[in-house]
């Protein structure tokens, strides 16, 4: 079973490329984030033509998440995060697929720092914090998969000094990272890659990607249910180089299922 994450940056724009990399890589689940698509501009019919299932939430030019599936009608298990009944942002979508739980979320970027958008990014994530935890009480095989937009330690960035006052790299949301795994969460691509400067997003400008200046922002916390099952993993990164793609490229783990 091969699950991805991708931020495609806006899905009606992007939607070849997202296309031909769904033909090409062929993943079973995708958790996609920044939509920037209300509901009804969302491209189920064309999604399920290539053989995806979809459920979504949308926003009109903002946010926005879904989780496709090759594997039919997707069970849906929650949609948005506790504890702010005053939040409309379209950023947790969660779904029951072939025996795991999988939660798409798209985590506020929080710039500038400091300011409210980066006080709504800490208040986002102790809410996070709090789901991630009841979870971890299912018993069953959990991931939380997407754009956290925090890059977790120097190595996932390739100018660490660069980043000091960035809300991608402040403390304080490393730190919430740092909490989630203490709850017994595994960050599967840094420990397939304990050593290795591992990137997802490449910004557009100054050549970027030609010049690997990329960050890691894409992320999957596994509980320790389903972390045993992990037989692979990586980054798609030629994706990124194509005409018109997003500043993200597609990640990958493959599971073992029975």
């Amino acid at each position: 079973m091969k699950i991805a994450t991708y931020n495609i940056n806006g899905i009606n724009g992007r939607l070849p490329n997202l296309l031909h990399w769904l033909s090409e890589a062929k993943p079973d689940v995708v958790c996609l984030q920044e939509l920037k698509a209300a509901d009804d501009r969302f491209p189920e019919q064309t999604l399920l033509d290539a053989g995806y299932y979809s459920i979504w939430q949308g926003q009109q030019s903002w946010n926005g998440v879904a989780i496709l599936s090759r594997y039919g009608e997707i069970k849906e298990t929650r949609r948005g995060l506790d504890d702010d009944p005053d939040d409309t942002h379209s950023r947790y979508i969660e779904a029951f697929i072939n025996g795991i739980v999988i939660g798409c979320l798209y985590l506020p970027n929080g710039n500038p720092y400091p300011g409210p958008k980066f006080d709504y990014k800490l208040q986002w994530i102790k809410r996070l914090t709090i789901h991630a935890k009841r979870l971890m009480g299912f018993g069953l095989p959990v991931a939380l998969i997407g754009d956290f937009n925090i890059i977790p330690t120097d190595m996932d960035t390739y100018k660490p000094e660069k980043y000091r006052n960035n809300a991608l790299f402040r403390p304080e949301a490393r730190k919430f990272f740092q909490s989630l795994l203490k709850q017994g969460w595994t960050d599967v691509i840094r420990k397939l890659y304990p050593e290795e400067r591992v990137y997802t997003f490449w910004e557009y400008l100054r050549h970027a990607y030609k010049r690997d200046a990329g960050l890691r922002l894409d992320h999957f916390l596994l509980n320790e249910q389903l972390l045993g099952k992990v037989s692979g993993g990586g980054v798609d990164r030629r994706i990124r180089g194509l005409a018109h793609s997003s500043d993200h490229t597609p990640v990958w783990i493959e599971i073992q299922t029975d």
